[in-house]
């Protein structure tokens, strides 16, 4: 070879083994999966530093941190009895580094209410729907000369992906309200990353009977498909309910019945004497004067009683709240049992009056049926219209469960195209090369002559035939050919040396045509052990 084609071999070479080397470094990178993502600063740097100090394969791609896919969970619980990442949110600890001493009141209240901040803070921010969040509570102050203050608190959230729903938005602030002393859900107000304001009072106001229908259709499906299996019953639910205050007060008189309450008696007695004559000495005493005279003696004796008596009376009052069911109506429909027919298709057909009746008597003590109340039962069997899937079905395949990266294929991919290009269409042709053109310089000499005769079988050895009689030629001496030649095998027949005496050139190459025509194999492997032979020296 040529100092440039030296150079392009080499220059190849170095190309494979430097794609070989990456195709192997690829192949055996470890996969790589998501350790924190949204981290501040300071935290993501304190996880590094306690990557590198463990000699973890990582990676920083924007504001995530990813790792090895068999060490991501083993990490995590490292890092976390570390307190990584940690929390910048401070909450009770605040209270340990305040000393008695130059401690003041306020400086303790002002620690205090932020402690209370932070422990809400770090509450709320366990929930999956939150990643970040601050509290801010508004305390009133401890002056006695205040009235009438009320505390109030707010709370931004921060959430990962959509708005937070209400019934979140209503749990935490009855969360928020119950931490602070004297502190009512209404005012503690919700608001999102956003700014929008979640969970206002006119959207958490939910309706009773709303909720009361949802369970009762739950209830009556869940049981239904116990029976019918999953997906053969539909059931709908209507609940009218009071939705106004009402207070009832009721006083009831029976003049029938009456009561004594209270009972008077009064007596009085009077005694009264009259007697005739003068009243003297001689009329007291007992022998006296008097002693005979006539006289009357009246008593007198006088009971009263007054009885005091009530009419019996009923005094009742009712207060009946929003939620009261009025009426009830229920609505099922369940799908009817496939069969076969005399054909053997499979058909559908509704379920048996007997089996829809049972049913129904569950449906009936599932919801609290009420008659007297007006509520409706009604239970139908119809065949379902068949639900056609939408796109293809997902099937498992032989990669299931197997943790593929989209770029680690592609790259992959490209570098094993490119060591196969270079290796076929570079180092290949150049490495052949060397004997491609010692063949070319064989085939542009006259070695031999035409082999292929008339009939062309061998138009490929004509250039190499040339005059066998020149001394050019390069090939060893024949003499008698059925001697034993190097590399050639005995051809039999007994043929004279070329050019000796009694034959002529003309007709030693006609008689070697002949011979090359009878034995092709062997004249093949002659010319190549020739070839190899010239090429070795």
């Amino acid at each position: 070879m040529d100092n440039r084609r030296k150079v392009i071999v080499v220059l190849a070479t170095i190309a494979v083994f430097a794609t070989v080397l990456s195709l192997g470094r690829v192949a055996t990178k470890p996969g790589m999966a998501l350790l924190y993502s949204g981290l501040e600063s300071g935290a993501a740097g304190e996880v590094v530093t306690a990557l590198e100090q463990r000699g973890a394969i990582y990676e920083v791609r924007g504001g995530s941190i990813y790792v090895a896919n068999g060490m991501r969970d083993e990490l995590r619980m490292t890092l976390a009895s570390e307190g990584l990442p940690a929390n910048t949110t401070q909450g009770y600890e605040l209270l340990d580094s305040l000393s008695g001493f130059g401690t003041t009141s306020q400086m303790f209240d002002a620690a205090y209410w932020r402690a209370k901040e932070g422990e809400l803070a770090r509450t709320i921010v366990v929930s999956p729907l939150v990643s970040q969040a601050r509290v801010h509570i508004a305390n009133a102050s401890s002056n006695p000369f205040q009235r009438h203050i009320k505390p109030s608190a707010s709370v931004t959230i921060t959430t990962p992906a959509g708005d937070l729903p209400t019934k979140h938005a209503q749990a935490l602030r009855f969360l928020v309200a119950s931490a602070v002393s004297g502190l009512s859900p209404e005012d503690v107000a919700i608001i999102d990353g956003s700014g929008g304001l979640v969970g206002v009072a006119d959207e958490t106001t939910t309706k009773v009977g709303d909720n009361k229908e949802e369970e009762t259709r739950l209830a009556v499906q869940r049981m239904l498909e116990a029976r019918v299996g999953p997906g053969n019953a539909v059931v709908e639910v209507s609940i009218e309910t009071v939705t106004e205050t009402e207070s009832i007060t009721e006083r009831i008189f029976d003049p029938a019945s009456r009561v004594a309450i209270s009972t008077d008696t009064e007596e009085r007695s009077t005694d009264s004497q009259n007697a005739s004559g003068q009243v003297t000495v001689a009329s007291n005493l007992p022998d006296g004067d008097a002693a005979g005279s006539s006289g009357s003696t009246n008593q007198n004796r006088e009971i009263r009683e007054r009885i005091n008596y009530e009419v019996s009376e009923t005094q009742r009052e009712v207060l009946r709240q929003p939620g009261a069911v009025k009426r009830m109506t229920v609505a099922v429909l369940v799908n009817g049992t496939q069969t076969e027919n005399d054909l053997g298709e499979p058909v559908v057909e509704p379920r048996p009056d007997e089996e829809l009746e049972a049913l129904r008597e569950l449906v009936a003590s599932a919801v609290g049926f009420n008659e007297n109340r007006g509520d409706v039962i009604t239970l139908k069997s119809m065949n379902f219209q068949p639900v056609l899937p939408m796109g293809t079905t997902a099937e498992s395949s032989m990669f299931k469960g197997m943790e593929l990266d989209l770029m680690s294929i592609i790259q992959t991919a490209v570098l094993a195209i490119v060591a196969l290009v270079l290796g076929l269409f570079v180092v290949r042709p150049l490495l052949a090369g060397g004997g491609s053109r010692e063949l070319n310089e064989i085939g542009d000499s006259p070695m031999l002559p035409d082999l292929g005769g008339d009939d062309g079988e061998f138009p490929a050895m004509a250039p190499m035939m040339g005059d066998m009689g020149g001394a050019d030629m390069g090939l060893p001496m024949m003499g008698d050919m059925g001697g034993d030649v190097a590399g050639l095998p005995d051809l039999g027949g007994g043929l004279p040396a070329l050019g000796g005496d009694g034959m002529s050139q003309t007709d030693a190459a006609d008689r070697l045509r002949g011979l090359i025509s009878d034995r092709k194999e062997e004249t093949v492997e002659i010319l190549r052990n020739w070839l190899d032979d010239r090429e070795e020296a």
